[in-house]
């Protein structure tokens, strides 16, 4: 099936048995309390190419949102969805009516060696656009291989209330990122004491590590915001086997108090 319309083409088929389809096709899937309705919604990030689906509950099926694709992260607030793709491009789509409508919000040229992009809300209401800089050792891990690759920078950027421009940030002062293969936050490190202000928390959340290369080492750590240096979250590192790490879960029974979460590594 094309990607883009849906319809048959000439390509034979491939055949995966449904726990390797699963990674294959599903990159994130993220639970958000929906204001509009009192409920939740589901959106799914998933192959092929990375595009977007959605489900408000109650639905029966799944709203595919074509013919954009290449996504790395959202965000969903009172009934817009918020997404970034590898371009840069923020996308807004409008999922509180009838029918989808999308625009661009802004664009902002590849110009960082990032190996994902998240938009963060930030607790004083703007919209952040986080790029993630990593160190590639080569194009393939070498047999043995301790690690791939690691994460070398963060960069923020803050679109201003009007939506037509972003200031580059290098300091969140007493808040805190967490970034991976869920939800991407900011958070207060006053109203979490064991936190470190002015760091990003991040865990691997590089696709080849979620369908191949399981027992590699994972990039994961703490990065300070103002002179990027790094700190190991955990010593010595996690080896797994399972997907990606996560860092936190939503409590379906909570969804709608807002940050009411469960913490899990």
């Amino acid at each position: 099936m094309s990607w883009h319309t849906g319809a048959c083409n000439s390509r034979n088929p491939t055949i995966f048995a449904l726990a390797e389809l699963r990674d294959r096709l599903q990159r994130k899937v993220f639970v958000f309390p929906d204001t509009t309705t009192g409920s939740y919604i589901v959106v799914l990030i998933h192959n092929p190419q990375a595009q977007l689906s959605f489900a408000k509950a109650g639905d029966d099926k799944w709203t595919w949102l074509p013919p954009h694709y290449l996504h790395d992260d959202c965000i969903y607030k009172d009934g817009i969805l918020y997404a970034v793709n590898v371009k840069g491009e923020l996308h807004a789509f409008d999922l509180s009516g009838p029918v989808v409508t999308m625009k661009t919000i802004i664009m902002i040229p590849e110009h960082y060696d990032c190996c994902s992009r998240y938009v963060v809300q930030a607790p004083w209401g703007r919209l952040l656009l986080v790029f993630r800089i990593v160190h590639d050792h080569d194009l393939e891990p070498q047999p043995g291989a301790s690690e791939y690759w690691k994460t070398t920078k963060i960069k923020i950027c803050e679109i201003d209330s009007l939506w037509n421009k972003t200031e580059a940030i290098n300091c969140l002062r007493d808040h805190v990122l967490f970034l991976g293969h869920n939800l991407s936050l900011c958070l207060s490190a006053d109203e979490y004491p064991a936190l470190k202000a002015n760091r990003s928390y991040f865990t691997d959340d590089n696709f080849l590590w979620t369908v191949g290369h399981k027992n590699n080492h994972r990039d994961m750590g703490i990065i300070s915001l103002d002179d990027n240096s790094k700190e190991e979250l955990l010593s010595p590192q996690l080896w797994s086997n399972c997907p990606a790490p996560m860092w936190i879960i939503p409590d379906l029974r909570k969804i709608n108090a807002m940050g009411a979460m469960s913490q899990q590594l």
